[in-house]
Protein backbone atom coordinates (compact mmCIF):
# COMPACT_ATOMS: atom_id res chain seq x y z
CA UNK A 1 0.00 0.00 0.00
CA UNK A 2 3.01 2.55 1.08
CA UNK A 3 4.77 1.37 -2.22
CA UNK A 4 1.34 2.81 -4.33
CA UNK A 5 1.18 5.80 -3.06
CA UNK A 6 4.74 6.58 -3.28
CA UNK A 7 4.04 5.74 -6.63
CA UNK A 8 1.14 7.93 -6.94
CA UNK A 9 3.08 11.01 -5.16
CA UNK A 10 5.97 10.68 -7.91
CA UNK A 11 3.14 11.13 -10.70
CA UNK A 12 1.79 14.09 -8.84
CA UNK A 13 5.23 15.64 -8.81
CA UNK A 14 5.55 14.18 -12.64
CA UNK A 15 2.12 15.81 -13.37
CA UNK A 16 4.20 19.77 -11.58
CA UNK A 17 6.85 19.44 -13.56
CA UNK A 18 4.27 19.71 -16.40
CA UNK A 19 2.25 22.50 -14.81
CA UNK A 20 -1.08 20.04 -15.07
CA UNK A 21 -3.35 21.86 -12.42
CA UNK A 22 -4.58 19.74 -9.31
CA UNK A 23 -7.48 19.47 -11.09
CA UNK A 24 -6.07 17.54 -13.65
CA UNK A 25 -3.96 15.56 -11.94
CA UNK A 26 -6.62 14.05 -9.44
CA UNK A 27 -8.42 12.79 -12.43
CA UNK A 28 -5.35 11.54 -14.06
CA UNK A 29 -4.73 9.44 -11.12
CA UNK A 30 -8.14 8.18 -10.83
CA UNK A 31 -7.78 7.39 -14.69
CA UNK A 32 -4.63 5.52 -13.98
CA UNK A 33 -5.22 3.99 -10.55
CA UNK A 34 -9.18 3.58 -10.19
CA UNK A 35 -10.06 2.59 -6.38
CA UNK A 36 -6.62 2.24 -5.49
CA UNK A 37 -6.40 6.16 -6.01
CA UNK A 38 -5.28 8.57 -3.04
CA UNK A 39 -8.32 10.96 -2.50
CA UNK A 40 -8.91 14.36 -3.66
CA UNK A 41 -7.39 16.25 -0.75
CA UNK A 42 -4.76 14.00 -0.78
CA UNK A 43 -3.78 14.76 -4.44
CA UNK A 44 -3.97 18.25 -3.69
CA UNK A 45 -1.95 18.42 -0.81
CA UNK A 46 0.68 16.92 -2.56
CA UNK A 47 -0.08 18.87 -5.75
CA UNK A 48 0.68 21.93 -3.54
CA UNK A 49 3.82 20.72 -1.96
CA UNK A 50 5.50 20.23 -4.87
CA UNK A 51 4.31 23.51 -6.51
CA UNK A 52 5.85 25.17 -3.82
CA UNK A 53 9.23 23.09 -4.25
CA UNK A 54 9.20 19.79 -2.30
CA UNK A 55 10.99 17.21 -3.91
CA UNK A 56 10.55 14.26 -1.75
CA UNK A 57 7.86 12.32 -2.46
CA UNK A 58 8.57 10.75 1.44
CA UNK A 59 6.33 11.62 4.48
CA UNK A 60 8.53 13.90 6.79
CA UNK A 61 10.12 12.72 10.05
CA UNK A 62 7.64 13.11 13.11
CA UNK A 63 9.02 13.38 16.50
CA UNK A 64 6.66 10.65 17.74
CA UNK A 65 5.53 10.43 21.88
CA UNK A 66 5.43 7.21 23.67
CA UNK A 67 2.31 5.28 22.49
CA UNK A 68 1.48 4.90 25.90
CA UNK A 69 1.70 5.75 29.63
CA UNK A 70 1.74 2.59 31.08
CA UNK A 71 4.97 1.69 31.98
CA UNK A 72 5.67 -0.26 35.01
CA UNK A 73 7.54 2.46 36.12
CA UNK A 74 4.12 4.85 35.91
CA UNK A 75 1.56 1.72 37.26
CA UNK A 76 4.41 1.61 40.80
CA UNK A 77 3.85 5.78 40.79
CA UNK A 78 0.13 5.25 40.75
CA UNK A 79 -0.06 2.61 43.08
CA UNK A 80 2.53 4.46 45.70
CA UNK A 81 0.30 7.64 45.20
CA UNK A 82 -2.88 5.35 46.15
CA UNK A 83 -1.09 3.99 48.45
CA UNK A 84 -0.31 7.18 50.65
CA UNK A 85 -3.62 8.61 50.00
CA UNK A 86 -6.65 6.95 48.99
CA UNK A 87 -8.81 10.01 48.81
CA UNK A 88 -6.38 11.20 45.59
CA UNK A 89 -9.21 11.35 42.30
CA UNK A 90 -7.85 9.93 39.20
CA UNK A 91 -7.13 13.80 37.83
CA UNK A 92 -5.24 14.48 40.82
CA UNK A 93 -2.72 11.77 39.89
CA UNK A 94 -2.87 12.52 36.47
CA UNK A 95 -2.01 15.79 37.06
CA UNK A 96 1.15 15.15 39.92
CA UNK A 97 2.84 12.27 37.74
CA UNK A 98 2.20 14.19 34.48
CA UNK A 99 0.01 11.37 33.00
CA UNK A 100 -3.04 11.56 30.85
CA UNK A 101 -6.35 10.69 32.90
CA UNK A 102 -7.52 7.88 30.96
CA UNK A 103 -4.21 6.20 31.50
CA UNK A 104 -4.56 6.31 35.12
CA UNK A 105 -7.61 5.38 35.16
CA UNK A 106 -6.98 2.26 33.37
CA UNK A 107 -3.95 1.52 35.23
CA UNK A 108 -6.09 2.06 38.62
CA UNK A 109 -8.78 -0.12 37.18
CA UNK A 110 -6.89 -2.96 35.25
CA UNK A 111 -3.45 -3.31 36.70
CA UNK A 112 -4.15 -2.15 40.42
CA UNK A 113 -7.88 -3.72 40.37
CA UNK A 114 -9.19 -1.23 42.44
CA UNK A 115 -12.29 1.10 42.03
CA UNK A 116 -13.88 4.24 43.69
CA UNK A 117 -15.90 3.49 46.72
CA UNK A 118 -17.64 6.42 47.91
CA UNK A 119 -14.30 8.76 47.76
CA UNK A 120 -11.41 6.43 48.30
CA UNK A 121 -9.82 4.03 46.00
CA UNK A 122 -10.18 0.28 47.48
CA UNK A 123 -8.91 -3.11 46.19
CA UNK A 124 -11.28 -5.19 44.82
CA UNK A 125 -9.33 -8.08 46.45
CA UNK A 126 -7.05 -7.65 49.38
CA UNK A 127 -3.77 -8.32 49.13
CA UNK A 128 -1.85 -11.05 51.27
CA UNK A 129 -0.01 -8.04 53.50
CA UNK A 130 -3.21 -6.05 53.33
CA UNK A 131 -5.27 -8.89 54.64
CA UNK A 132 -2.26 -9.49 57.33
CA UNK A 133 -2.52 -5.96 58.42
CA UNK A 134 -6.34 -5.58 58.60
CA UNK A 135 -5.87 -9.46 60.73
CA UNK A 136 -3.52 -7.76 63.20
CA UNK A 137 -5.45 -4.34 64.47
CA UNK A 138 -8.76 -6.55 64.28
CA UNK A 139 -6.82 -8.82 66.74
CA UNK A 140 -5.59 -5.75 68.81
CA UNK A 141 -9.29 -4.59 68.89
CA UNK A 142 -10.87 -7.08 69.97
CA UNK A 143 -7.80 -8.02 72.85
CA UNK A 144 -8.46 -4.40 74.23
CA UNK A 145 -12.24 -5.34 74.29
CA UNK A 146 -11.63 -8.18 76.55
CA UNK A 147 -9.16 -6.45 78.29
CA UNK A 148 -11.75 -3.52 78.55
CA UNK A 149 -15.12 -3.87 78.30
CA UNK A 150 -16.18 -0.32 78.42
CA UNK A 151 -13.55 0.21 75.50
CA UNK A 152 -15.59 0.93 72.76
CA UNK A 153 -18.01 3.13 74.31
CA UNK A 154 -15.31 5.39 75.67
CA UNK A 155 -13.79 5.38 71.92
CA UNK A 156 -17.10 6.21 70.60
CA UNK A 157 -17.70 8.79 73.34
CA UNK A 158 -14.12 10.41 72.47
CA UNK A 159 -13.94 10.28 69.04
CA UNK A 160 -17.71 11.05 68.16
CA UNK A 161 -18.21 13.17 65.16
CA UNK A 162 -21.57 14.65 66.23
CA UNK A 163 -22.64 18.33 67.03
CA UNK A 164 -20.78 19.73 70.34
CA UNK A 165 -24.37 20.07 72.30
CA UNK A 166 -24.79 16.05 71.19
CA UNK A 167 -21.15 15.23 72.53
CA UNK A 168 -22.04 17.18 76.10
CA UNK A 169 -25.10 14.61 75.90
CA UNK A 170 -22.95 11.56 75.46
CA UNK A 171 -20.25 12.58 77.97
CA UNK A 172 -23.17 13.09 80.75
CA UNK A 173 -25.14 9.37 79.85
CA UNK A 174 -24.26 6.67 82.55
Amino acid sequence: IMERLLEQRDEIKFCVKLSKTGKETHNMIKEAYGDAAMGRSGVFGWHKLFREGRERVEDDDRSRRPSTSKTNENVSRVENLLNCDRRMSVRMIADDLSIPQTQVFEMVKENLAMRKVCTMFVPRVLSEEQKANRKAIFQDLLHQVNEEPDFLDNTAKKHCLCPPNHRQQLAAAP
